[in-house]
């Protein structure tokens, strides 16, 4: 397993990834992939195939949340995935563990879950944000209601709790915003 930042990583371990995420999501676009690059990458290969194939990965990239009238630096994870051939050996927590030491870096992290992805969140101790989210965008803030109970956020600034049960807005990006 390593951890990398996009600019390390080469051209062919990137297409790997990018595999992987066709592999694992019904309908992984490139908008997806581009929300993946720019920050950094936890990578799990094959120690036994001879071609060290990827499979297993997350990323964690730098956003802002607003939250109860404080904009908070967000380590946001994205593309987490496990080979659908190599699901329930405990790959997903071993990303998943590489990806929450580099908390500290941050106010927060934050996820939007599938809902396949729920118990193994979980069971990490993210939780659930129950309040309503929105997005800042270009024309101002936007409801995202598609994505009420999907999002899910572990720590909080050091300025105290966070409300669960308060308005989250994400900064804008094209594509699926959160």
């Amino acid at each position: 397993m390593s951890v990398v930042p996009t600019a390390h990583l080469p051209a062919a371990e990137l297409a790997a990834i990018r595999d992987l995420m066709d592999a694992a999501f019904d309908n992984f676009t490139d908008l997806d992939w581009a929300h993946t690059l720019g920050g950094l990458h936890v990578v799990v290969r094959d120690a036994d195939a001879r071609d060290g194939a990827v499979v297993a990965h997350g990323a964690v990239v730098q956003r802002r949340l607003l939250v109860e009238g404080r904009s908070l630096r967000c380590g946001y994870v994205a593309s987490v995935a496990v080979a659908p051939d190599r699901k329930r050996e405990g790959l997903g927590d071993r990303v998943m563990a590489e990806l929450e030491a580099l908390a500290p870096g941050h106010d927060l992290l934050a996820l939007s879950s599938s809902t396949e992805g729920f118990p193994l969140y979980a069971s990490r101790g993210w939780q659930p944000w129950r309040g309503p989210s929105s997005v800042l965008a270009p024309s101002g803030i936007e409801p995202t209601p598609d994505r009420d109970g999907s999002i899910h956020v572990l720590g909080g600034p050091a300025g105290g709790p966070l409300d669960l049960d308060a308005p989250i807005t994400c900064d804008w990006r094209d594509g699926d915003v959160w």
